[in-house]
């Protein structure tokens, strides 16, 4: 028969993580806004039906991540942003959660890549192995051939993250989970732009051929042209977007569309009877 604490600490982990995530969720999306108060411990272990200990350590990986400050007898507090860590995977992600991210935030994100990148770039054309361009080719050479939107997505991924670890720094290669989420982040909005990727082909190639060749100063400026692109067809989607929303009013799902059209027909056929 199976001991039942051994059953429960195998589930713990889950747990904790179930309510780690959803708060973090709810703090990054400010329904938990800054400042207040995360509901007492006991109502916690009603809400998720969990025990005081997977409480407990959720909050502790929150206040880990800088969300939240725990002080006994004035309970636990949601922190202003400066105080999160913004790199962490986790909390990129809450703050992204399944809509696309606003444009503070993605123009907040590409500065980062732009501090980052190039200078990994220009590294990795002094330190990079064998391995590490046969990586970074393979990777070129699988976006130059991608077939699929979750196929170009995995490469350009790749690409990115071979060019990191070629650096051979063990310190931004900490940066490895940020910049794989800050690249998920990015693609949200990169998919619903024509032409994002194969346009932005050349750069990427410049910038593999630059590491090749262990040219730091042209593998910086290739992967500026990269972030460059990028950071331009950002603002141009986001600045479309606004555009439409402004011209489209309130109306814009699918369906309501579907439905104004089909109404317009109808009154159109009604006006044709009347007359």
């Amino acid at each position: 028969m199976a001991n039942p604490k051994s059953a429960d600490k195998r589930v713990k982990p889950g747990r904790i993580r179930n309510v780690l995530t959803t708060l973090g969720r709810e703090i990054a999306q400010d329904r938990i806004p800054v400042g207040a108060a995360l509901p007492p411990e006991p109502d916690l272990e009603t809400r998720f039906g969990v025990g005081r200990g997977v409480v407990r350590e959720a909050i502790k990986t929150l206040a880990a991540k800088g969300l939240v400050s725990v002080r006994p007898r004035h309970g636990t507090h949601v922190l202003p942003r400066s105080e999160w860590s913004l790199l962490d995977r986790d909390v990129l992600s809450w703050l992204v959660g399944k809509d696309e991210p606003g444009r503070d935030l993605l123009l907040a994100i590409q500065e980062v890549r732009s501090i980052i990148e190039p200078a990994a770039a220009a590294l990795a054309a002094e330190r990079a192995t064998k391995n590490d361009r046969w990586r970074i080719n393979a990777a070129l050479a699988a976006m130059e051939t991608a077939q699929d939107q979750a196929s170009t997505i995995a490469a350009d991924k790749a690409f990115h993250l071979a060019i990191l670890d070629a650096t051979h720094n063990p310190v931004l290669q900490g940066f490895r989970g940020a910049i794989d989420t800050i690249l998920s982040t990015v693609f949200i909005v990169a998919v619903g732009s024509a032409g994002w990727f194969r346009d932005n082909l050349p750069n990427h190639a410049a910038a593999a051929r630059a590491i090749e060749s262990g040219d730091a100063e042209k593998a910086r400026i290739a992967m500026e042209r990269v972030l460059g692109y990028t950071k331009f067809k950002l603002s141009s989607r986001k600045t479309a977007t606004a555009a439409e929303r402004r011209s489209a009013g309130p109306t814009t799902s699918a369906s309501t569309k579907r439905a104004v059209v089909k109404k317009a027909g109808v009154s159109k056929k009604k006006k044709r009877q009347a007359s």
